[in-house]
């Protein structure tokens, strides 16, 4: 039996050939109405039509291929929604994405750009598991990457997409206030860490805007993991001039005050309410209670990192290495909050 051609696709769905090639080209928005998109796909399914990349690409001199070079994401469930998010961007603009890991190792990474250059993808997205500023491969061309969650030493290197850490620290704080919480302590990621220092300063915006003190004594750097959260927390919660709200670095740090709220004999979020950052996957929201926290926007900034690439590309341009955009991080509501007991 034959190939299906777009020939065939555009007779069965009583359309053009250019029509079907607008669909399969990611060109089919302002060209074609959303039922005859739809039309056309649907007689693509049903005849096993595929487009042929390999020829496609030739014309194009483009490859349909997007590198992803990542440090730790690709192993680790906790990012896996930055990959997620690109590979979906790119499908939906005929591309494929090409994941290589390098585990923070040079000479993994060397190999890794020169693997992706020698397949002259059309593209690379540098992503790190952890928001930071990174020298990027002197191999990578500005003129076709982009980082996500992460930042170039210098601004204007590279392209970037970020989560808005410090509108992100506000919204935390803010979901406390609003809530009714007027005495509120900060249990914040490690000295030296940008993201961490982010978060603190829109921790402060919102104390601030709702015309709140920051207690010194309650704002404190305590790092990111459980045993640190549980260790700063029994000294903050264990005086009977305590908190009524504690946003916390991240969601483990969340936890470990849940245990040591646990341990005090005190109630959340009767007692106490908890807000966390991250979202983490399997964990946040199958702690007890729930966890509130304020989600990294990991698929978001996977796929508009693919987007700034393949928008030059099929300009035939380059990419700003100006540009920097921050993807807002959003408020997920669970059950670690509620109304303070007493004012």
């Amino acid at each position: 039996m034959n190939r299906p051609t777009a020939r065939d696709v555009a007779e069965l769905a009583e359309v053009s050939r250019a029509a079907v090639s607008f669909v399969f080209t990611g060109r089919a928005e302002g060209n074609l109405s959303a039922e005859t998109q739809q039309r056309i796909r649907r007689a693509a399914e049903q005849l096993g039509y595929r487009p042929d990349e390999v020829a496609r690409s030739l014309r194009r001199r483009r490859s349909g291929v997007i590198g992803l070079l990542s440090d730790e994401i690709a192993t680790s469930p906790f990012a896996g929604r930055l990959v997620l998010g690109a590979m979906e961007a790119a499908r939906e603009r005929g591309h494929q994405v090409l994941l290589l890991e390098s585990r923070r190792d040079p000479a993994a990474e060397a190999e890794a750009v020169a693997e992706l250059r020698a397949r002259r993808v059309d593209g690379i997205v540098y992503a790190a598991m952890s928001m930071r500023r990174t020298t990027v491969p002197l191999d990578i061309d500005p003129a076709h990457a982009a980082l996500a969650n992460c930042l170039p030493q210098e601004p204007g290197m590279y392209a970037s997409v970020v989560p808005d850490e410090r509108a992100g620290g506000r919204a935390a704080v803010e979901v406390l206030i609003g809530a009714g919480h007027r005495r509120i302590a900060l249990l914040g990621g490690g000295p030296g860490d940008i993201a961490a220092s982010a978060r603190g300063r829109g921790f402060g915006d919102g104390m601030r805007a709702a015309g709140l003190a920051v207690r010194p004594e309650w704002r404190l750097r305590v790092g990111w993991q459980i045993d640190e959260g549980y260790a700063a927390a029994l000294a903050l919660l264990d005086t009977a001039d305590r908190p009524t709200g504690v946003v916390c670095a991240n969601d483990r740090v969340a936890a470990g005050v849940l245990l040591a709220a646990a341990r005090l004999g005190i109630g959340v979020p009767e007692e106490l309410s908890v807000v966390g950052y991250d979202d983490q996957d399997q964990m946040a929201a199958h702690l007890v209670p729930a966890l509130t926290t304020v989600a990294l926007p990991h698929h978001a900034m996977g796929a508009a990192a693919v987007r700034l690439l393949l928008d030059a590309a099929e300009a035939g341009g380059e990419v700003d290495a100006a540009r920097a955009l921050r993807l807002p991080c959003p408020v997920v509501e669970r059950d670690s909050v509620r109304p303070p007991s007493s004012p």
